[in-house]
C-alpha cells in the first residue's frame, strides 16, 4: 500500500484506489485527511446550540434574537443568547441486508461503500470531539453501539464494520422503529442504506426520529449498475433477498426499469423533504468526498438555522 503522502488528495477519495487499503481505520483516515487537505472548510465544532441567558437589547443587535414573550410581560426588549455544545451525539445507522452485498463479486459492494462512508464520518466526528454511535440492521437491529467519545470506542466501531457480513432481508420499519424508541436524547441520525423498501415503511420510521426532534440525514447508497443499468447481453438476474431468478434481454427492460427507479427515488426525495430531512444519493463509482462535503454542508446549514445567522 502506498504511503499516504505518495497519493494525491484527489486519488484518496476514489473507490478503486481505496480498495487497495484493506484496513478500515486506515482507509477512513486517508479519506478524511485527503478531503481536509483540499480546499474545504474545516468542520464547525458543536452542531447544536442551547439557550444560555438573556441580556438587554442594544442598538445593532439582531432583531431575530429578541425574546418577544419576555417583551409581552415586561415591555422591555431582551436578547436571547446561546452557547454551542461541544459535543454532538450522532447515530450512524448502516444497512447490512443482503441487497447491500451487490457488487462484491467485482470490486466494491454497496456495503463496502456504505461502511467506508460511515467510518470516515466517524473519524471526522471524533476529530471534533463528537460522540459517535453505530447501529447495524437488516430485518432487525443486529448490533447497537451507543454514542461515545472515547478513543477505544472508535476502534470498536471500525472493528464492527470490518467484521460485518451482509445477511437477511431488509426490514427498515421494524428495525428503525425499535431504534427510535431507544434513542432518547436529541442528536443527529445518519441512515446509510440502499433504501430498497416501500417508501411508506421508510416514512413511518423516519417520522419517529423527527417527532423526537432528531436531525436526520438519509444517505442513499446505490451501485452504479442500479443507476445506469449498463447491461447489453442476455442476463440472468438473481434476487439477493428472494429466490427469484429472471433471464432477460436487458435492452428491452432498460427504459421501464429506469423509469420505475426514478419514480421510487422521487417518492423517497419527496418523503424526506416533507419531514425536513436531508436526502443524498450516492453512486458507488463516485469519489467519497461527496459524502463528507454533504455532511459538512449540512452541519453549516443546521448551525445557521439554529443560531439565526444566515
Amino acid at each position: 500500500m502506498p504511503a499516504p503522502q505518495e497519493v494525491t488528495a484527489g486519488r484518496y477519495l476514489d473507490p478503486q484506489t481505496l480498495d487497495k487499503i484493506k484496513r478500515l481505520d486506515v482507509r477512513a483516515r486517508v479519506v478524511v485527511e485527503g478531503f481536509m487537505t483540499g480546499n474545504h472548510r474545516s468542520p464547525y465544532h458543536g452542531f447544536a446550540v442551547e439557550f444560555a441567558a438573556h441580556r438587554e437589547y442594544a442598538p445593532g443587535d439582531d432583531l431575530r434574537h429578541i425574546d418577544w414573550k419576555v417583551w409581552s410581560k415586561t415591555d422591555r426588549l431582551y436578547i436571547k443568547e446561546f452557547e454551542e455544545e461541544t459535543n454532538l451525539k450522532c447515530h450512524l445507522i448502516v444497512d447490512r441486508s443482503k441487497s447491500m452485498d451487490y457488487g462484491s463479486d467485482r470490486g466494491w459492494s454497496k456495503f463496502d461503500y456504505a461502511a467506508t462512508v460511515a467510518a470516515s464520518l466517524a473519524y471526522l466526528m471524533q476529530q471534533q470531539q463528537d460522540a459517535i454511535g453505530l447501529t447495524l440492521f437488516s430485518n432487525q437491529i443486529d448490533r447497537n453501539l451507543k454514542p461515545s467519545t472515547h478513543p477505544s470506542h472508535l476502534k470498536l466501531l471500525f472493528h464492527e464494520l470490518e467484521q460485518t457480513r451482509c445477511d437477511q432481508a431488509t426490514e427498515v420499519s421494524a428495525a428503525l422503529l425499535s431504534l427510535a424508541s431507544q434513542v432518547r436524547q436529541r442528536g443527529l441520525v445518519v441512515l446509510i442504506s440502499d433504501l430498497l423498501v416501500p417508501p411508506a415503511d421508510l416514512g413511518e420510521s423516519l417520522r419517529q426520529f423527527r417527532l423526537r426532534r432528531h436531525e436526520v440525514i438519509v444517505m442513499n447508497v446505490m451501485h452504479h449498475d442500479e443507476l445506469a443499468f449498463p447491461f447489453d447481453e442476455n442476463v440472468l438476474f438473481k434476487g439477493l433477498e428472494t429466490d427469484l431468478q429472471l433471464l432477460t434481454e436487458p435492452r428491452q427492460l432498460k427504459r421501464a426499469y429506469l423509469e420505475a427507479l426514478e419514480r421510487h427515488l422521487a417518492e423517497v426525495r419527496k418523503l424526506c423533504a416533507g419531514l425536513g430531512i436531508d436526502y443524498l444519493l450516492f453512486d458507488t463509482s463516485k469519489p467519497l468526498d461527496v459524502a463528507l462535503s454533504s455532511y459538512l454542508s449540512f452541519r453549516l446549514k443546521s448551525r445557521r438555522r439554529l443560531t439565526g445567522r444566515f
